[in-house]
């Protein structure tokens, strides 16, 4: 689907806040509720849109970045996309270096944040992987 510049002035609002309602976005934009409305779910039903998400505040949340090495023989890209579909995966990259994808990881306790792992680490091609916990977000 072709994105034109609202489209992406309507994706960052939602960016910044996705509950911002569709009145304010096009007060903004200076557009009709219902043609922010229409926009939204076009970019939906296209995938440009794939979710709305729910944030908690840091104090609800635990955090950890794994660093994931693949075996050569396996396709990074296939690991990727199966530690993307782990509960608790925020973020999934692949990276140059000593490691092949980084993973940042979210979830309301130590013990969660364990099973992620536990699963991530079953996941055929996986053959190593470093872990370290978030204490404090600084920026």
């Amino acid at each position: 689907m072709y994105k034109d510049n609202i489209d992406e002035k309507i994706i960052g609002f939602l960016k910044d806040d996705s509950r911002e309602s569709f009145v304010d976005i096009g007060k903004k934009l200076k557009l009709s509720e219902s043609a922010v409305r229409r926009r939204v779910k076009n970019l939906i039903e296209s995938g440009t849109i794939k979710k709305f998400t729910l944030e908690l505040g840091e104090e609800n949340a635990t955090s950890a970045i794994v660093l994931v090495s693949v075996d050569s023989a396996t396709d990074t890209s296939k690991v990727s996309t199966k530690l993307s579909k782990l509960d608790g995966v925020k973020t999934v990259y692949e990276i140059t270096g000593q490691y092949d994808i980084t993973t940042i990881i979210s979830a309301s306790s130590i013990t969660e944040i364990n099973s992620t792992i536990d699963a991530l680490r079953k996941i055929p091609g996986v053959v190593d992987t470093n872990t370290v916990i978030i204490l404090r977000k600084v920026l």
